[in-house]
């Protein structure tokens, strides 16, 4: 079976009675030490790391920075309606993996359900497209960290590639000195990020109102004026429409890492209740943190802002994010770089741990059999040293930001890391329309899940379509932006297209070397484990039924005032 980070990563270093022994989990706990091979993690992230990782995953440089280069091409109108259906789509998404998840919780997440329901080879395809995700990830994290200290210094004066080796050398040390260190780390950096994000929205809405220095009122003034959507390629209504559709890309890459959020549920203690209730909570913060910091900033800023980094004849020097520009815009002092300084932690952050998922991604593979064995090789403190090593080498492609723009570079690998994400949703509901045919074939009634996706079968089916729409239209101006096919955009297209048959060549290989066909409904395997995780969730509640008395009242102020952030 393919794991991805989840199944030897994050998920395996949660302290599951039901996946080892307890002589086992005590070998990992020491590192290893006592298996002569030492492929054994340390299980030292808690559940409170693993929540905020999720949640701080999703909140990074596609809503803080991306968002400046949709509203600079496409206008506020056009990415408000591209978030607010990209975020449908995810939530969608988001309720497949649910009803896989919350009907048998595999620590291998969405790459087993893959393997059981549908093929081995889409899981063994799935495994090493989230790799693929995530080893481009990085570099670009550490290309938006160049663009952002790029608002104070620009490039003409030092060059990115000094601020780029910075972070290299201390995102590769976190993820050295062990995931003790790493976990605890990325928890404070994650709150932190929600808490500003929070900051931002309600700043944001004061701003709109007249409450800043210049009180100026300013409603949805740049709605009416330069308007809610620009032109792109062509004049009119046309050109208004490509705008709109170009927006997809920067959408799409915003939400990406939102899966993760369910397969950490799906390691949960109490599944039963925790995945219905985290896959419901997620339309929520999809509309909170997306959507309304979208609606929001579209009515601070302008698409044609010079402040913009992305805007047409912007100086080197101007913002990367469209929040920045809002609150310099609004005149309160010193509040502009501060807020600079918070986005270079939110990448930061977002770098070192997609460093970690790129690592322990890896590492799953190798474990399974999938990538070479040296990569699940540790050290005496359960690190992936291999792994991180060559995940570290790929991450140096951040220095293309020597030689070219920053922005550019950006952009490549936004177009890489974005059809690398949509190939893993299609994936993950592609695996749900099977488990839902697998369940038909088998007389399992919709009555006995604990969690039943709204959409069913159709909501699977529609989302599918759109991510393969998407996927194959999301850069179609590689094709018409210059009528002459002479200056065809090659570099965007390559960067754009690439996952498409990288991803089918790796399911036709996979098959013909191994052989492997497809899963039949009836043959699925829908029940091996899932008395091992009743049992386990019966004695959970029994402990938690009388722990209750007790906690009654902390219970109530976090189910009605906290828990719904995460």
């Amino acid at each position: 079976m393919v794991m991805d980070e989840k199944s030897e990563g994050i998920s395996s270093e949660m302290p599951m009675q039901h996946e080892v022994s307890h002589d086992k989990l005590g070998t990992a706990e020491e590192g290893g030490l006592s298996d002569p091979n030492h492929v054994e993690l340390h299980r030292a992230l808690k559940a409170r790391h693993i929540t905020m990782i999720a949640i701080g995953g999703a909140i990074g440089t596609g809503l803080i920075i991306g968002t400046g280069e949709a509203l600079a091409k496409a206008g506020p109108g056009a990415i408000l309606i591209a978030y607010a259906w990209v975020g449908f789509i995810v939530y969608l998404v988001m309720c497949a993996l649910g009803e896989m998840a919350a009907w048998l919780p595999l620590p291998s997440g969405f790459t087993g359900y893959a393997v059981r329901f549908c093929d081995p080879a889409l899981g063994f395809t799935l495994g090493w497209t989230y790799w693929f995700k995530y080893i481009i990830l990085s570099p670009n994290q550490l290309t938006a960290g160049a663009l952002v200290i790029s608002y104070w210094i620009p490039t003409e004066k030092v060059n990115a590639g000094v601020w780029i080796t910075v972070f290299l050398i201390l995102i590769v040390s976190i993820n050295y000195f062990g995931v003790k260190f790493f976990g605890e780390f990325e928890f404070w950096l994650s709150s932190f990020k929600v808490i500003v994000i929070l900051g931002i929205i309600l700043l944001s809405f004061i701003l709109m109102l007249g409450g800043g220095p210049d009180h100026d009122r300013k409603g949805f003034r740049y709605w009416r004026d330069p308007g809610a959507f620009n032109t792109y390629i062509k004049e009119g209504d046309a050109g208004r429409f490509l705008a709109f559709w170009s927006t997809m890309v920067s959408a799409t890459f915003a939400y990406l890492g939102t899966e993760l959020v369910g397969v950490t549920v799906g390691e949960a203690q109490n599944p039963r209740k925790t995945i219905p209730r985290a896959i419901k909570l997620t339309f929520y913060r999809i509309l909170v943190f997306y959507v309304l910091s979208v609606l929001l900033v579209g009515t601070l800023v302008k698409f044609n802002d010079k402040k913009l980094a992305f805007a047409i004849g912007a100086t080197s020097s101007a913002a990367a994010s469209p929040f920045v520009v809002a609150i310099e815009n609004s005149g309160i002092p010193v509040l502009s770089h501060i807020l600079n300084a918070c986005i270079l932690l939110f990448v930061f952050s977002a770098a070192n741990s997609d460093l970690y998922i790129a690592t322990r991604t890896l590492y799953g593979l190798a474990r399974e059999d999938k990538a070479p064995k040296i990569f699940a090789r540790t050290d005496s403190r359960g690190v992936p040293v291999y792994s991180l090593a060559i995940c570290s080498v790929i991450a140096l492609l951040a220095y293309m930001n020597v030689s070219n723009d920053s922005r550019t570079v950006f952009k490549y690998f936004v177009n890489l890391v974005t059809i690398f994400g949509l190939l893993t949703w299609i994936s993950i509901l592609v695996t749900h329309i099977y488990f839902i045919r697998a369940r038909k074939a088998q007389n399992v009634p919709d009555s006995d899940l604990a969690y039943v996706a709204p959409f069913g079968a159709v909501g699977s089916y529609g989302a599918l379509a759109f991510c393969i729409l998407i996927a194959f239209t999301k850069n179609y101006d590689v094709f018409t932006h210059n009528p002459k096919w002479g200056n065809f955009d090659y570099k965007n297209f390559i960067t754009a297209y690439l996952g498409i048959p990288l991803y089918l060549i790796l399911i036709t290989g996979y098959k013909l070397v191994t052989k492997c066909k497809g899963v039949k409904p009836e043959e699925a395997d829908l029940w091996s484990g899932k008395d091992e995780i009743d049992r386990e969730e019966a004695a959970y509640l029994a402990r938690k039924s009388a722990e209750a008395e007790k906690h009654a009242q902390a219970g109530w102020f976090y189910r009605n005032f906290v828990s719904w952030l995460f």
